[in-house]
Order: C-alpha cells, then sequence, then structure tokens
C-alpha cells in the first residue's frame, strides 16, 4: 500500500508525456466579447453598430441581439452559433440606455509571434480550468510539436507574418475541428473563413510529427526571436542581479537552474516531479516555473565559439526581488544530489537574482582564462611563422625588412637630417672634435704634444696648451 501514491504519480507522468503542450489563442473576434468594442460594452437595441468597410473580419455570433441599425464591411462574414442572429428594435428598447455609435474595433495587428497573445497547458482540460505554464517568451508562441487551439466557440483574426515561409505545427483546432493532416488544412485556409481568420506571408502547416525525444525537442523558434521579442515590453526590476534566460527577451528576477542529463532522463516525468514535489508547498505557490530543454553555445576557453551542447532550463520567476526563488533552486539541488543517478541527471547548477550560485560567475572566469588562452594562441601562431620563414616555407613580401638596421647604418644615416640634407652641427670646437677637422694651432698637434701630460709628486695630470703656468703667480 505505501507504493501506491508513487505509483500512480508515475502513471500520471508517463501518461503526460505522451502529450504534447496545447498553445491556446487568446483574443477573439466575438459579438459578445465587449473588449472587442470600442465603448467597452457590447451593442444595444439603441445602438447603431459599425463595422469598418474596409477591414476584414470574421465575427462569431453566440446569441441574439437587437439593434437600431448595423453598417457591414465590405469584407467579412458573421458565424452564427444555433439560434443567434439580429433583428432590429421598433422604436425605443426600454432595457438600453441613449442610443449611441458602436464601432467593431480593429484586429488587424494582432500577431501570432506575440507571446502574449498565447497561454499553454498540458492538457485540454488543464486550458479550460485555467490551468496554465509559464514558458520563456520564444517557447510560449506554438512550438513545432504544439498542438496549436482556437477556442470553440470563436472566431478570430491572426497575422502570420514572418521571415520564414510556413510556421509548422503538430495540429490546429478551429471552431471545434482538429486538422491533423496539412492537405485538409491547407484547403481550409483557402476557404472564405480561412482566408478571413488567418492572413500574413507565412502559411500555418500542421503534420508536424510529435517529439519523440524523451529528454525534450527544440522549441524551433529561436530563427524569429528578434520577431518574437520586438512585440514585448520589458519592465523595471528592481532584484540585485537580474538573470536572462536562453530563448526570453527581458531581464527577470529569480533563478534559473541548468541541468546536464544522460540517457533514461525524461523531461515531462521531471517536470511533474517538480510541480508534485515543490511547487505545491505554501511558500512556492506564488512562483512560476518554466522547464524545457534548449541548445547553449559553448565556448573554448570562454572565447572561441565551437557548437551548442543541449541541456535543461528550469526557469525560476519570483516577483520583483526574486527573494523565494532561490530557496526553490536549492531544493532543485538538494534532491538532485539525492536522487539525481535515478532520474538519469549527471550535473545540476544555479544562478539566482539574489547573487547566489553555485560556484563563482562563469563569465569572470572564463573571461580570464580566455585571455591566457588568446595570448598562448598569438605566441604559437608567432612561433610557427618564425620557423617556417627559417626554413623557407613561408617568404616574406621584399618591401619589409628582415632584419633590424645595423650601427653604422644609423651612423651613416645620422649626418642626414629630415629632409635628406646634411645635419647642421653648429660651430666647430677646436677641441673635442675630429683632429682633421681642426685648424692648424701651434703646440697642439706639433712638437710639442708630449707636454699635454706631466707626471709630478701628486700625480699625473693633463696640461692645458692654451694655459701657461709661468704667467700665473699667485703671490703676485
Amino acid at each position: 500500500m505505501p507504493k501506491a501514491p508513487g505509483m500512480l504519480l508515475l502513471f500520471f507522468c508517463l501518461v503526460g508525456a505522451v502529450d504534447a503542450l496545447h498553445k491556446q489563442w487568446i483574443p477573439d473576434t466575438n459579438y459578445e466579447n465587449k473588449t472587442n468594442w470600442d465603448k467597452g460594452a457590447v451593442p444595444c437595441g439603441n445602438d447603431r453598430v459599425q463595422f469598418p468597410a474596409q477591414r476584414k473580419v470574421s465575427v462569431f455570433v453566440n446569441t441574439m441581439h437587437a439593434v437600431q441599425e448595423m453598417w457591414l464591411p465590405v469584407d467579412g462574414e458573421f458565424i452564427l452559433n444555433s439560434g443567434a442572429g439580429f433583428y432590429v428594435v421598433s422604436g425605443q428598447d426600454p432595457g438600453c440606455g441613449a442610443g449611441v455609435v458602436t464601432q467593431f474595433k480593429d484586429s488587424e495587428s494582432l500577431q501570432w509571434f506575440n507571446p502574449a497573445l498565447w497561454q499553454a497547458a498540458a492538457t485540454l482540460d488543464d486550458l479550460q480550468r485555467g490551468k496554465v505554464l509559464f514558458s520563456v517568451h520564444e517557447e510560449s508562441v506554438p512550438c513545432q510539436y504544439d498542438d496549436v487551439v482556437f477556442k470553440e466557440h470563436s472566431s478570430f483574426r491572426v497575422d502570420t507574418s514572418s521571415h520564414q515561409s510556413s510556421i509548422p505545427v503538430k495540429s490546429v483546432s478551429v471552431l471545434g475541428k482538429k486538422f491533423e493532416g496539412n492537405s485538409e488544412f491547407s484547403q481550409y485556409l483557402s476557404s472564405r473563413s480561412g482566408q478571413l481568420q488567418f492572413h500574413g506571408s507565412s502559411a500555418v502547416t500542421v503534420g508536424n510529427p510529435e517529439c519523440g525525444d524523451p529528454t525534450g525537442c527544440d522549441c524551433g523558434n529561436s530563427a524569429n526571436h528578434q520577431q518574437i521579442c520586438s512585440t514585448v515590453t520589458c519592465a523595471s526590476l528592481s532584484c540585485e542581479k537580474p538573470l536572462l534566460p536562453v530563448g526570453h527577451c527581458c531581464d527577470m528576477c529569480g533563478a534559473i537552474v541548468t541541468i546536464r542529463y544522460a540517457a533514461g532522463f525524461n523531461l515531462e516525468t521531471y517536470r511533474q516531479r517538480i510541480h508534485h514535489l515543490f511547487l505545491t508547498l505554501p511558500q512556492y505557490k506564488s512562483l512560476q516555473l518554466g522547464m524545457s530543454k534548449v541548445f547553449k553555445s559553448q565556448r573554448l576557453m570562454g572565447i572561441v565559439p565551437f557548437g551548442a551542447s543541449p541541456e535543461i532550463q528550469v526557469v525560476i520567476v519570483d516577483g520583483e526581488k526574486g527573494i523565494q526563488s532561490e530557496g526553490l533552486a536549492k531544493d532543485i539541488l538538494k534532491d538532485v544530489s539525492s536522487h539525481g543517478s535515478n532520474l538519469g541527471i549527471t550535473e545540476a547548477k544555479f544562478q539566482a537574482s539574489t547573487g547566489g550560485s553555485t560556484g563563482p560567475p562563469g563569465g569572470i572566469v572564463g573571461m580570464w582564462v580566455g585571455i591566457v588562452f588568446g595570448v598562448l594562441i598569438l605566441i604559437t601562431l608567432i612561433t610557427i611563422m618564425v620557423v617556417l620563414i627559417q626554413r623557407g616555407v613561408l617568404r616574406m613580401p621584399s618591401s619589409l625588412p628582415l632584419s633590424l638596421p645595423s650601427l653604422s647604418s644609423l651612423r651613416r644615416r645620422s649626418d642626414v637630417g629630415e629632409l635628406g640634407g646634411p645635419l647642421d652641427h653648429g660651430f666647430d670646437n677646436p677641441i673635442f672634435d675630429r683632429p682633421n677637422m681642426l685648424p692648424d694651432i701651434p703646440g697642439v698637434y706639433g712638437t710639442e704634444t708630449n707636454r699635454s701630460i706631466s707626471m709630478t709628486q701628486t700625480g699625473v695630470h693633463f696640461v692645458n696648451p692654451v694655459y701657461d703656468e709661468n704667467e700665473t703667480d699667485f703671490n703676485a
């Protein structure tokens, strides 16, 4: 009996691992949705209803409505539910206020790649109950393995424009009908309703196979990262060290747990385990947690890129300061330390916006290691070039000198000025300049040169030929 809850949890996890995530489009073009009207209220019997004449629109009408009058668009449609329709009120509708002109809002600007317009859940029941999942911005938009859902009793208009010709997904559900084959869905897109609901330069295609890797699959939206982030407005943060997860557009307060795995790891099973063990605890109920496989670029010694390696990224969002998220990150690491080998996890580490982490900042260490590695590479390249030049494998251009100028050449050039002429040495010094340049002064270079040095009892002295000691009398 004690093992029964664990077996039920394992069964629930395995069931959840079979299905892809469901991404549901939030906006609609329903007549009964008051946010679709410029006055913030659904028109009543005394109002005059106006649709933009040149705008294409597909409007779902769920019930019967009274109007005073209605202007219809040139290109549009009403999708009427059973028993729905319109009628004109004769006179005044007592249940309605003063008649006004109410205009239907424009829906042309609603973009497929706006993450704020989607919500994700593990099942359709979770979508209906509002049990949605948190994801980074790239994965908030439908991924290539997801089931796309447009609400059953609803219509919409979505701009699918992107830099790619197609947007692959697993399936698309429209008005309660699920399209899993691309041929059938292409026919719907070419229909009148399909043309009004989907517009843009990229075509949505269905039939993409589900993710067959139990460790998870790449979402496939990294190519549209810039377009996704162009629709996102980042809020100001008050945490100490905001973090930027892979695939996210904005810095956030919280923590990021990075997990490396081996054979036997199952992403969906581990997601359910974290939810069951931690997110149900009172201190963590306010946290948002997203988990997915990402491909993080690898750099040799922190500088040279050499590819990307898969890892599991656990993003924990915690309000404005990110205090509780560090506690959850540490609890996850403790669980990995105790049960990681059974879960197929080989390594786990975390960073928190409060400044906490499992080691020194990788960026600083990588920077210094990269600098040392770069210097070693530079020295190695210079050494190889010198060896190749000495062996004659490489030749330096003839215009570049291979050796430093000699001392004699520098001396020869010392008499040359900046403009190419001889340098001006000033006046000649007969004492210190070269002998062949000195004038012929008697007694200096003649027979009296032996008097230039004299020896006395006090030592050896140099005799100044200009000075005559016989003419000096200190006793005078």
